[in-house]
């Protein structure tokens, strides 16, 4: 495009929707545009972002939904008024040309306010099940972003483009299993499972991957990113087990990736996709409490094509799990079928699709 846009990006709440929002944020200024993030002011939005120091982020008050009937209603619609009044001045201050809200109802008050300026609005869903608050935002969406083909049929009235979800781009250039054997503490040379539960109701999958160690073979270690709040409980189930690494957070995701052979997960969209890219087998388990049961959508996507093991929550235990994860390890041709059906689902390349969609619709005719 010959000319630079400035482009606001709203990805609060969540990391399933902050990493995504920051790699179509390093895109855009790769390609000469200017950006600023919209975040909330939950703490993982704060952690996550500060080592992206050259990123021009704004913290706006997060505002979530409640029951349509709850008697909470009154008291959100203020507050959704009163954001949506914020956001239109950081708008007008930022002199923005678009809004992309990246998912949630953190995405609604500036894709709104964006579309009562008159500029061209945009929403990106990453799931196979879209949520709620995304079908409602893309009412007021020039057009809609789809993470997965799967999510098209649900914005019967919208104009999609399919990009892929977008990854952080040190995703697509780890550092050597070496180097991050080294910053973990771990052994390169020792088959490795990495443990992650997503931002979203890890405690009972943290629990049942803590207990399934004792069942492990003595020479796999495990790298669990347990949460900071679950950190201290997985800490004392593990306590003596050597070769188990137990983070409550961790900044260090392409070292991570770099250390697996296999990944244990939620099915969240954002770190399935980083699973995709990385190309790693993967024993997926849903959150049984997400919205319409999305998380299992997106985990039957990857079941299907191969690339994972999907188990329901309500189906495993932790002789279970130990035994999954020991087959995958010790089965060489499943587990070369899986990591390469995992990267065959792979779309390395969203974030510069995202962003060239945004530049063909604001791009004069």
């Amino acid at each position: 495009m010959s000319h630079s846009l400035k482009i606001l990006i709203a990805c609060g709440g969540t990391g399933g929707h902050l990493f995504p929002g920051i790699a179509v944020g390093e895109a855009l200024r790769a390609r000469g545009h200017e950006v600023m993030l919209l975040i909330s002011e939950k703490k993982v939005d704060s952690e996550a972002s500060a080592k992206y120091t050259h990123l021009n982020f704004k913290t706006v008050p997060a505002v979530a939904k409640p029951p349509t009937l709850s008697l909470r209603m009154l008291p959100f619609l203020w507050k959704l008024w009163g954001s949506v009044s914020q956001c239109k001045k950081i708008i007008r201050e930022f002199k923005a040309d678009a809004v992309l809200g990246m998912g949630g109802f953190t995405s609604l008050p500036p894709v709104y306010a964006g579309h009562k300026l008159g500029l061209k609005t945009f929403v990106h869903d990453s799931n196979a099940r879209p949520g709620r608050s995304n079908v409602l935002t893309s009412r007021f969406c020039t057009r809609v972003f789809l993470g997965m083909e799967a999510a098209k049929s649900f914005f019967p009235n919208r104009e999609t483009v399919t990009t892929g979800t977008p990854v952080r781009p040190e995703i697509t250039d780890l550092p050597s299993r070496e180097e991050a054997a080294t910053l973990f503490g771990l052994d390169a040379g020792r088959p490795t499972i990495v443990v992650t539960g997503g931002s979203q109701g890890a405690r009972r999958l943290n629990e049942l991957s803590a207990k399934a160690a004792a069942s492990l073979p003595p020479e796999t270690q495990v790298l669990h990113i347990a949460g900071a709040m679950d950190f201290q409980r997985v800490s004392e189930i593990i306590a003596g087990r050597s070769g188990y690494k137990v983070l409550g957070f961790c900044d260090q995701m392409p070292s991570a990736y770099a250390i697996a052979d296999l990944i244990i997960a939620r099915s969240g969209a954002s770190s399935m996709t980083e699973i995709a890219i990385t190309g790693h087998p993967s024993i997926l388990v849903p959150y049984p409490y997400a919205a319409d049961d999305h998380q299992t959508r997106n985990a039957e996507v990857f079941a299907d094509a191969g690339a994972a093991m999907l188990v329901q929550e309500r189906d495993l235990d932790a002789e279970k799990l130990a035994s999954l994860a020991t087959s995958i390890l010790q089965d060489l041709p499943t587990y070369k079928r899986m990591a390469k059906a995992a990267r065959a689902l792979a779309v390395p390349d969203a974030a510069d699709r995202v962003c060239a969609a945004i530049e063909a619709t604001l791009s004069p005719s």
